[in-house]
């Protein structure tokens, strides 16, 4: 797994096959089916790895007294992204779902328990985590900064409120993280206001479907 993931951090999922990965163990093809039957299977493999490393114990701790749902969900988002940042490779594969992934399972069913234990309601928990899963995955998948050309005459003549874009891609680390926690920011307070509106004790107000 850890060869496979050296080869996919480095030239993309497309890179891994069972004779390359034969090829730089040093062993021969058909030994790999001793431990996985398919291509496929040792991809899944090498995503739940990855996985395994994101944090949910927060969660645990949610219930009773502790229904400090928004750190919960702020600390799982931050140690989610960093994961698939180190791995950006693999994000497609993570977003089309966790299959039978265990550790993508785990985190799923981390995040829907947590948040009911919180109060959430079970369909607004789902909604919930769908929305945290396509922030996170969404802003590892690429750098919007890193993708501005840093020549500032591709601009000049067409883009007059782009004058500085070719300073972007200098700065992508800084820009890349400083986005995701207003974006993390602004969907929790948001999210502050719908709970507060689905666990009011009556009918949601018409703007909370």
């Amino acid at each position: 797994m850890a060869a496979a993931l050296v080869l996919v951090d480095a030239e993309g999922l497309d890179a891994v096959s069972t004779r390359r990965l034969a090829n730089e163990l040093g062993v021969s093809g058909p030994s790999l089916y001793n431990h996985v039957a398919t291509k496929e299977e040792l991809i899944d493999s090498v995503v739940d790895a990855v996985l395994g490393e994101v944090d949910t114990s927060m969660f645990a701790r949610l219930g009773g007294d502790d229904r400090d749902w928004r750190a919960a969900l702020a600390a799982w988002a931050e140690s989610y992204r960093a994961t698939l940042a180190a791995h950006p490779n693999i994000v497609p594969v993570v977003a089309q779902g966790p299959g039978r992934r265990p550790h993508a399972l785990r985190i799923a069913d981390g995040v829907f328990g947590g948040l009911v234990a919180a109060g959430w309601p079970r369909r607004e928990a789902t909604r919930v985590g769908a929305l945290m899963r396509y922030f996170v995955t969404g802003s590892a998948l690429g750098s919007f900064a890193g993708g501005f050309p840093d020549d500032a005459t591709v601009y000049e003549a067409n883009y007059s409120h782009l004058g500085q874009a070719h300073l972007l891609a200098a700065r992508q680390q800084e820009i890349n993280e400083s986005a995701f926690a207003v974006g993390l920011g602004a969907l929790l307070d948001g999210l502050e206001l719908r709970y507060r509106a689905v666990t009011s004790g009556g009918d949601a107000p018409a703007q909370v479907p």
